[in-house]
C-alpha cells in the first residue's frame, strides 16, 4: 500500500522554514511522504499529493491555490503572515491540527474562483483563475481609469476611478475591503465590483449573482493599465481588449477543523471581539 504524500509550501521566512523542517520530520515519523512545492512552479512535484500544507500568509496560500488548478487537492493553511484570512490554523495548534488531518477529522470548505479571459483585438486570448480578486489599475501614472462594465451583455456603467476590483466572497476581506467593499461570507454566491477611489461618489461597491458574466472594456486613455490576478501575476491591457469574467468551474478546497470557524477568524483578524472571546 502506497504511503500518503503531503506537499509543503513554505513562505520565504526563516521562522516558517524552520517550522517546515520540524513538520517534515513529524510527518515522516508518522509514515507520511513529504515533498516541497514551489509557489512559482506550474505543477506539483508529485501526482499523488493528498493535500498541501501551507506555512505562510495569504500570499503563500494564493500561490498554493494556483498550483492546484483543476485538481481536487485540499489546502491546509498555517498562519505565518501578518494579517491573514485564508490560513485557519495558528502555529501553536499546528501539530494538533496535523493529527486531526491524518485521522480524517476535518471538513472541506469549497471556495469559488473566478475565471478571467482577456481577448485581444487579433483574436488571441489568455485565461487565468483567481481565488481572491482581479484588479484593474494604473501603473506609474496617476490618472483615472475608465472601466465600462457589461453584465450578461447589458451595459451597467462606466466606473471612473483609480481602478476596479472584481472579487469573490473569499476576496471580500482582501483589497476590496481596503477599498471600501463589503465583507461577504465565503459561501454566499456573489461577485463584488468595487471601484478604487471613484471620482463619482455615487459609484459604490456592487454585489451581483455569481452566475453573471461580466465584461469590462476600457475607455478613454487606457495607457499604462495593468490587470493583476490575486496580486501574483499580471498583464498590460488597453481599450482594444475585452476582459470577460465568469464563475470558475473548479473551486478551491480548504481544510477546516471546525464548522463556522470563519467567524472566529474574522473576529480575530478584524479585532471585533471587544474584549470578549
Amino acid at each position: 500500500m502506497n504511503k500518503k504524500c503531503i506537499a509543503l509550501l513554505v513562505k520565504r521566512d526563516d521562522r516558517a522554514i524552520k517550522k517546515a523542517v520540524a513538520v517534515e520530520r513529524w510527518l515522516t515519523e508518522h509514515d507520511i511522504d513529504v515533498v516541497y512545492a514551489d509557489g512559482f512552479a506550474q505543477t506539483l512535484p508529485r501526482d499523488d499529493v493528498f493535500c498541501i500544507v501551507v506555512l505562510g500568509g495569504d500570499g503563500t496560500f494564493l500561490s498554493a491555490a494556483r498550483l492546484t488548478r483543476t485538481r481536487d487537492i485540499p489546502l491546509m493553511g498555517v498562519k505565518f503572515g501578518e494579517v491573514g484570512f485564508l490560513a485557519e490554523t495558528l502555529e501553536g495548534k499546528l501539530y494538533k491540527a496535523l493529527e486531526a488531518l491524518l485521522e480524517g477529522k476535518f471538513y472541506i470548505e469549497e471556495r469559488m474562483r473566478l475565471k478571467v479571459c482577456v481577448i485581444r483585438e487579433n483574436g488571441e486570448s489568455s485565461t487565468a483563475s483567481v481565488l481572491n480578486d482581479l484588479v484593474l489599475n494604473r501603473g506609474a501614472l496617476s490618472r483615472l481609469a475608465y472601466s465600462a462594465v457589461y453584465l450578461n451583455g447589458s451595459y451597467l456603467t462606466t466606473f471612473k476611478a483609480d481602478g476596479l476590483i472584481v472579487a469573490t466572497p473569499t476576496g471580500s476581506t482582501a483589497y476590496s475591503l481596503a477599498a471600501g467593499g463589503p465583507v461577504i461570507h465565503p459561501t454566499v454566491p456573489g461577485i463584488i465590483l468595487t471601484p478604487i477611489c471613484p471620482f463619482t461618489l455615487t459609484n459604490r461597491p456592487l454585489i451581483i449573482p455569481d452566475n453573471t458574466e461580466i465584461e469590462i472594456q476600457l475607455e478613454g486613455d487606457a495607457s499604462d493599465i495593468v490587470l493583476t490576478f490575486d496580486g501574483q501575476e499580471g498583464l498590460t491591457v488597453d481599450s482594444k481588449d475585452r476582459i470577460v469574467i465568469t464563475k470558475g468551474q473548479y473551486p478551491v478546497k480548504m481544510i477546516s477543523f471546525s464548522k463556522d470557524n470563519y467567524y472566529n477568524v474574522l473576529k480575530a483578524r478584524l479585532l471585533w471581539s471587544g474584549g470578549r472571546g
